[in-house]
């Protein structure tokens, strides 16, 4: 959520910026925000004017009548009353307007980085790295979900019958190819300095709202409604919220974790040939990656977050790039995302694996995760970043398009070898 003293003291700035994530009506919304904090920071000032004159008063009546000036002990009462009375409209008001103020401020959008490129659409996003080269298939290649049908290891058709499409079944090698990238990618978490954590699944609406996804993307995620828990979208969600209503030691920072868990989207409205197989699921697993960083640190720690996906998809040999996305196309709480997209080579066409995003303090300040600054002795609030390190189906699907033998078999990158016990599907 945008600090309040942010929009204040540059609200063409943030105009601007809510304008090149495409905010309808920034101008009005910021106006209207403003309008509202001027007549509560008025409110607030008359309560605690009118408070500040009743505890005068209170104390007057008793000195009063000690002195036995009962009528003018009577008329300071009847005023302490009036003020009374008075100080509980303005308390009233004051809730009001606060609420008014609060319902139009979580509806707008982090600020974009200066380095965010102009645009509204993907096809402006701009591709700024690229490693590795397309694969040069045999001529009998197949796409993922006929290599999958061929080979047994994912079976959709069951899990249809168990749940409903976007639901797959894995099986034999394809569940202990599941597991050996699970563990691969936890591993290389664990070098790179990540305490691994496992949290819940389920959420409370609090922490659906402290990371941003609340209320923005309420209907993209299943809701347990007897419960008014919702099945995460991410492991950002549990892992950055361990943190909410926090005020972390200086000597705790710099805060990494990482954490596998299964991922839950409905992803309402999807279908098509791009959604076909491991293109689009409504439940997969994914390892994410959470930093809590100092502000002056956030974009050094975002390149490295950068770095070491980029590590994984080099060690599984997939080629890939990465993009830089335009205003539009970035989500509500980020202030700057790198997309990874892996290469599919029977598909002939990039996936997105990964985002990596630095969202600045807009979560720290729904969170209330602070930390004390040392050099000024105040409460600060802190950058929260986060990245897919990695999200397994889309690896999955570009493994095996790309890694297509002419005998028909299917070749396991070396690294997960030691991790699966196969070379070879």
């Amino acid at each position: 959520m945008l600090q309040l003293n942010t929009i204040r003291e540059n609200r063409e700035a943030v105009i601007a910026g809510l304008e090149r994530k495409y905010f309808k009506d920034a101008t009005v919304t910021v106006d209207k925000v403003l309008d509202l904090d001027k007549q509560r920071r008025q409110t607030q000032q008359e309560l605690d004017g009118a408070l500040a004159q009743a505890n005068g008063l209170a104390k007057q009546i008793g000195q009063l009548m000690k002195e036995g000036k009962k009528e003018e002990a009577e008329v300071a009462k009847a005023q302490t009353a009036e003020l009374k009375t008075r100080s509980k409209t303005l308390e009233e008001d004051l809730k009001v307007l606060e609420n008014e103020q609060n319902a139009l401020l979580v509806l707008l959008p982090n600020l974009p980085h200066q380095s965010v490129p102009p645009g509204r659409t993907p096809e402006e996003n701009v591709e700024f790295y690229a490693w590795g080269e397309k694969p040069t298939l045999p001529q009998n290649a197949k796409p993922h979900w006929e290599l999958i049908e061929e080979k047994n290891i994912i079976d959709f058709k069951l899990g249809t019958k168990i749940t409903g499409a976007g639901f797959p079944v894995y099986k034999g090698k394809g569940a202990r190819l599941q597991r050996a990238m699970i563990q691969f990618f936890l591993d290389e978490a664990n070098k790179a300095g990540y305490l691994e954590v496992q949290p819940p699944i389920l959420i409370n609406a609090e922490s659906g709202f402290g990371t941003g996804q609340l209320p923005d993307k309420e209907g993209q995620m299943y809701h347990a409604t007897a419960d008014d828990l919702y099945l995460i979208p991410t492991a950002e969600v549990p892992i950055t919220n361990l943190y909410r209503d926090v005020i972390v030691a200086e000597n705790e920072l710099p805060v990494k974790m990482a954490g596998y868990t299964p991922c839950f989207r409905r992803e309402a409205g999807s279908w098509g040939a791009h959604v076909r197989g491991l293109n689009r699921l409504h439940q997969f697993d994914k390892i994410e990656i959470v930093q809590i960083r100092k502000p002056a640190e956030s974009y050094g720690a975002l390149e490295e977050m950068a770095e070491h996906v980029k590590g994984l998809l080099q060690k599984l040999e997939l080629h890939f790039r990465i993009i830089r996305l335009c205003g539009g196309d970035m989500g509500f709480a980020s202030a700057l995302t790198y997309d990874f997209e892996v290469w599919s080579g029977a598909q002939a066409r990039w996936l997105e694996c990964s985002s990596v995003s630095n969202f600045e303090t807009f979560q720290a300040n729904r969170l209330k995760l602070r930390y004390k600054n040392p050099e000024t002795g105040k409460t600060e609030l802190l950058h929260t970043l986060n990245g897919s390190a990695l999200a397994l189906p889309r690896i999955v699907a570009a493994m095996l398009e790309n890694n297509q033998q002419p005998d028909g078999s299917i070749k396991i990158p070396q690294v997960l070898v030691p991790y699966c016990g196969f070379d070879s599907i």
